[in-house]
């Protein structure tokens, strides 16, 4: 038994096995909090090895149950887990993020609201959660994908309605709905697929999907696209994400933007270039990554809520990683790797950053903001960074991923292409003008000029009854931002700035895994052996 072996399934058992005495541990809340601290921090550990194991050794594959090859020219059968450095760099980065998120969320408090809140299922639900999206990002099979897509629409769920308000049991159920389309289409497909090659597991479809009929392929692609689309908030299917995030807790929002649109990248690249290579959908995947750039980022200069303003900019900038992708060229996918990274970090800590300026301000929406460089410099420095960052501003990370994508797409050189690098530009431009005009208004406008600044002061909380226009519940902690949400917050603004400084070493492992991606051969070879 090799260390690979051992290390492969943790990230799936680690936060499984500890949300169980999580939740039995409900009532003595400083227990549940350190199970659920040393099960994350295991995790990113053992994420960090087989990374370094996967570039050192190449694609690790693990067949769980022992159950071999035990039906000729079946392949694999069981459950397949599979880390190649794609994998691996997204556990490593979905893993810290995960853990400076709930530490974010201890250091508030858990909540955002009253009393009433049943905070004490939050953290096993969380470790749930976790399970879920390690799970996508280690299945080797389309039915063990579809279980942890499962897994996160039932935590995801259970975390978006925390404390049952109606406004978030209303986000929650179409959320679900969403969801539930999205995973029917899934399913769907998952049958044709079976239908069509008789297997599920992906390294085995590498193989049979090549005697498919074109037409076949193309329709079984299509539908997959869809149900991957839905979920990864690629437009025209993008339109559920805006009105569902903004209503959760920070950190629910935070990890819902950061993470799980990701999880939906991640199985279009698994899609693209191991199942169905070629570039048949091409062309539809690049008008589709054109329309999420310019279209998100238009709905984010309509907005007033930031939330809901870092919701659209999220939409936005999955086109650019669907357009590294839709390029089928090395450069354009060593880019779109580098840039889900970065927009994983980015994106997660100003929606963590958002947070505290509720906490300081009592409010997020523009209309009710003024002064917070002059009341928090702190603040006003953990937004800039991010903020810049997510607008592409040199030399930081956002515009490195970019530039790349632009130079794949100049590279592809086709009147698409270019269209996509003019609108990639342009979307980059508009994002520097929605934070900036963040920036402007919330920051270094006075209090007393915001239309309705009078409404972001602290009241007592006996008065939110009254007044169902104040967003924030929480008014006894206004105008206090606590360390422990403040240093995660950092933390993850310094890791989103090694993206930078590191820039040249992990871009060379994007290219890496880039390589390994689009041959094919490498993650088939791993996972049924050597081909005659």
């Amino acid at each position: 038994m090799t260390l690979s072996t051992v290390l492969t399934p943790l990230p799936v058992l680690i936060p499984t096995l500890a949300a169980a005495p999580t939740l039995f541990a409900g009532r003595t809340p400083r227990l549940q909090r350190a199970i659920t601290l040393v099960a994350l921090i295991a995790v990113v550990a053992v994420c960090a090895v087989l990374l370094y194991l996967t570039d050192r050794d190449g694609t690790l594959a693990l067949q769980v149950g022992g159950w071999g090859q035990s039906v000729p020219g079946m392949g694999p059968l069981g459950i397949t887990l599979v880390v190649d450095r794609l994998s691996a760099l997204m556990l490593v980065v979905s893993s810290i993020v995960l853990l400076a998120v709930v530490c974010y969320a201890i250091g508030q408090g858990i909540r955002d609201g009253d009393d009433r809140q049943p905070v004490s299922i939050f953290l096993p639900t969380y470790l749930v959660l976790s399970a879920g999206v390690c799970t996508a990002f280690l299945a080797g099979d389309l039915f063990n994908l579809f279980v942890g897509f499962e897994v996160l629409l039932s935590a995801s769920f259970v975390l978006l309605t925390i404390g049952s308000s109606a406004e978030r049991v209303r986000a929650g159920i179409a959320y679900v709905m969403v969801s539930m389309v999205s995973s029917l289409i899934f399913l769907i497909g998952i049958a044709l697929v079976y239908a069509a090659t008789g297997t599920l597991n992906m390294a085995e479809l590498g193989v049979r999907l090549d005697e498919v009929a074109p037409g076949t392929r193309t329709a079984l692609f299509a539908v997959l696209l869809v149900a991957f689309g839905i979920k990864a908030a690629v437009f025209p299917l993008s339109t559920w994400l805006p009105d569902s995030y903004p209503t959760a807790p920070a950190p629910v929002t935070a990890v819902f933007a950061g993470l799980l649109t990701k999880v939906g990248v991640y199985a279009i690249i698994r899609a693209h270039s191991l199942l169905f290579p070629g570039g048949g959908l091409d062309a539809v995947l690049l008008v589709a990554a054109l329309m999420t750039m310019v279209i998100g980022i238009l709905g984010a200069i309509a907005q007033s809520d930031i939330k809901r303003l870092l919701s659209f900019t999220l939409v936005s900038h999955i086109g650019y990683m669907v357009f590294g992708i839709a390029l089928s060229n090395e450069l354009g996918m060593s880019g779109a790797i580098y840039y889900v990274a970065h927009h994983i970090l980015v994106q997660t800590t100003l929606f963590l950053v958002v947070g505290l300026i509720e906490r300081q301000a009592g409010a997020s929406t523009m209309q009710r903001l003024g002064g917070l460089a002059a009341a928090s410099p702190l603040l006003a420095f953990v937004w800039v960074v991010p903020a810049l960052n997510l607008g592409g501003i040199p030399p930081f990370s956002g515009f490195i991923g970019k530039v790349a994508l632009m130079e794949a797409g100049a590279a592809n050189g086709s009147v698409l292409a270019w269209f996509l690098v003019g609108g990639g530009v342009l979307t980059s431009l508009l994002t520097l003008y929605v934070v900036a005009r963040v920036w402007t208004k919330a920051f270094w406008r006075a209090r007393v000029d915001a239309p309705e600044g009078h409404l972001s002061a602290a009241v007592p909380a006996a008065l939110l009854v009254a007044d169902e226009d104040i967003e924030y519940a929480d008014r006894a902690h206004v105008g206090r931002m606590p360390i422990g949400m403040l240093l995660p917050t950092g933390a993850l603004i310094a890791v989103g700035l090694m993206l930078t400084v590191a820039a040249g070493p992990i871009f060379a492992y994007s290219v890496r895994a880039a390589d390994q991606v689009l041959d094919r051969e490498q993650y088939i070879t791993a996972v049924v052996g050597e081909r005659p």
